[in-house]
């Protein structure tokens, strides 16, 4: 992302990223690595649960007086918001682009996912993705790599085999029909994402 970043601006871009699949999975540190902006929803590794708020980023080195935005009220700097004038002070960075309340319950969900993120610390998350993600590509390979007595179905890992480009994530592509292995994965209690025509998404939370 960083390298992204650089070849944009040297081009006189503004760079942005959707950051959905890496929030709450891999590191960012996105003021250091000089990107502009960036979304992101919560209900996947962060956890909120379904239909969870968004977030947004926006680098502090810009002037949000100047940028395009719609106005809303919550926009407005706190400490003067209720003095009714007919200025609009805008509230620093991305506070600024909020245009009202947002939903409470959704964001008491978000909280409580928050706090077992700090509890268990990042370190620990990093070092037990790794694990739980490594031996879950070894079992795909030595079970699955190529065609056996046992089986004649194969896996392929589509997801970058370095670590530090994949989070806790992968996407394999099978041999057989989807509709078959789907059944048999849920029988057992598994929750995973299909893409047709036949690639699969599992991913092994840390948390979980």
């Amino acid at each position: 992302m960083k390298a992204i970043t650089e070849s944009g601006h040297k081009k006189g871009c503004y760079v942005g990223y959707d950051l959905a699949h890496a929030v709450g999975n891999i590191e960012l540190h996105l003021h250091e690595w000089g990107v502009d902006f960036a979304f992101w929803c919560t209900y996947k590794y962060l956890n909120s649960g379904p239909g969870g708020i968004e977030a947004a980023f926006l680098h502090r080195r810009f002037d949000n007086t100047k940028m395009k935005k719609l106005l809303g009220w919550r926009g407005h700097k706190e400490s003067n918001r209720l003095e009714m004038t007919s200025d609009f002070d805008f509230a620093p960075g991305i506070d600024s682009y909020r245009l009202s309340n947002p939903p409470a319950l959704l964001v008491v969900c978000l909280i409580a996912s928050l706090n077992e993120f700090l509890e268990a610390g990042g370190r620990r998350l990093r070092e037990k993705r790794f694990l739980l993600t490594g031996y879950l590509e070894y079992l795909l390979k030595h079970h699955f790599s190529e065609p056996s007595k046992t089986s004649k179905v194969t896996v392929d890992i589509v997801t970058p085999l370095k670590f530090a480009e994949r989070g806790c994530q992968l996407s394999i592509r099978l041999s057989c029909p989807m509709h078959k292995v789907t059944v048999e994965l849920r029988k057992r209690g598994m929750i995973f994402d299909i893409r047709k025509p036949d690639v699969m998404r599992l991913t092994p939370v840390p948390l979980y």
